[in-house]
């Protein structure tokens, strides 16, 4: 499991839950500040905790969802109003592009080549 911190729970529950459509969460801890989200069998389950004081987003380590076709899932992301960089392409490997929670927390997405 990993965790992201954010500043506001409500507002992450509806991203993570209804935007991403992760559903309702496993665990919604809201007076432990956290709330938790399976995002499937294999890939585990993704925490949001509530941020502390002078809290800024995550640039560094990044969460990578796997996902069946990388042009489809940006192009429904920004749909729903996720702001998504171009799909990245390395020919025989991977396809990728980034993705941003509204609190500026950097994820990634990735389908086979």
């Amino acid at each position: 499991m990993v965790s992201i911190s954010v500043t506001d729970l409500d507002r992450a529950r509806d991203f993570y839950g209804e935007t991403l459509a992760w559903g309702s969460p496993l665990y919604d801890l809201r007076d432990a500040g956290w709330i938790e989200f399976s995002v499937g069998a294999a890939s585990g389950n993704i925490a949001v905790t509530l941020a502390a004081r002078g809290w800024t987003p995550s640039t560094g380590t990044t969460i990578v969802l796997s996902v069946e076709d990388c042009h489809a899932a940006v192009e429904e992301l920004r749909r729903r109003g996720v702001r998504c960089d171009d799909a990245q392409e390395f020919p025989g490997f991977v396809t990728f592009a980034d993705f941003y929670d509204p609190f500026g927390n950097r994820l990634q997405m990735c389908s086979p080549a």
